[in-house]
């Protein structure tokens, strides 16, 4: 009697990484001032200012929304479209702002479209930059991003996201009447808000841990000593606080690689319902 194979189960016939040799990794972070990009076993291979060019020098992304899903597109084929093998479709992972998510996860991956990816994740940045410091996720985090154009303060929970405030203004809007003041103030302004709103322990039981810092902001002297001031001595800036959140995708998008199945995918990147 002629007997079928049983077939094997997609983790049996997956080889993880780094041993999969026809797999491409790929972590991107669409900054609004640049784009990122780490590749496990590579590193840092992208970390330009975000512009395409037509006519001139235009902005896809702006104030940290898309605002020019095919010119996004060609930046991305013109920088990383010759670094990838062209007999691998790679396996890739965005960070996405909380705020505004839902659209700008789905421009983006239009965008990356043009990547030829066979699968495409996606993870809320704080939650990217809180892998990338190494913390312990099981208690309540505050993580303060400060880019060159919007600044976020979020609440994680059991690492997803549960509350999160944001202004349009960040490191490239300092000059000599705007100093870095209005930028530590609105910080203060958004966690107070998140203390009066929550009716749980959550929101202070993150202060008192300790707020994580992160973004080109977190690199300035000048931000980071108003904060921890104004914060009570609780701020921990992320050590290469302006890479953590590509590095953080990274690290997830290698045990995304290593464990693939939907479950484990679903629990790993904490977007918020």
């Amino acid at each position: 009697m002629t007997t079928t194979p049983r077939p094997r189960s997609a983790r049996a016939r997956h080889r993880p990484w780094p041993s999969c040799r026809q797999c491409c990794l790929i972590a991107l972070d669409l900054g609004s001032a640049r784009t990122r990009a780490w590749m496990p076993g590579h590193g840092l291979v992208l970390d330009v200012p975000t512009v395409t060019f037509g006519d001139g020098a235009t902005y896809p992304i702006r104030r940290g929304t898309i605002v020019d899903t095919p010119g996004a597109a060609r930046m991305l084929d013109r920088m990383l479209g010759h670094r990838l093998p062209h007999s691998t479709r790679p396996l890739l992972i965005l960070t996405a702002p909380v705020l505004g998510g839902v659209a700008f996860r789905t421009e983006a991956r239009t965008a990356v479209e043009t990547l030829r990816p066979h699968t495409v994740l996606t993870i809320p940045a704080a939650r990217a930059v809180a892998v990338a410091a190494g913390v312990d996720l099981t208690r309540p985090l505050l993580v303060v991003d400060i880019g060159a154009h919007v600044t976020d303060v979020v609440l994680l929970t059991d690492g997803a996201v549960t509350d999160a405030r944001r202004t349009t203004l960040g490191t490239s809007d300092l000059d000599n009447l705007t100093p870095p003041a209005q930028i530590t103030d609105a910080v203060v302004a958004m966690v107070a808000t998140m203390l009066e709103q929550d009716h749980t322990p959550q929101t202070h039981d993150a202060l008192q841990r300790g707020v994580l810092l992160a973004g080109g902001g977190a690199l300035r002297p000048d931000i980071t000593r108003r904060l921890t001031t104004q914060l009570s001595d609780s701020v921990k800036p992320v050590p290469t606080p302006h890479t953590a959140a590509v590095r953080g995708a990274a690290t997830l998008l290698q045990a995304a690689h290593t464990h693939p199945s939907t479950t484990v995918i679903s629990q790993t990147l904490g977007h918020p319902h």
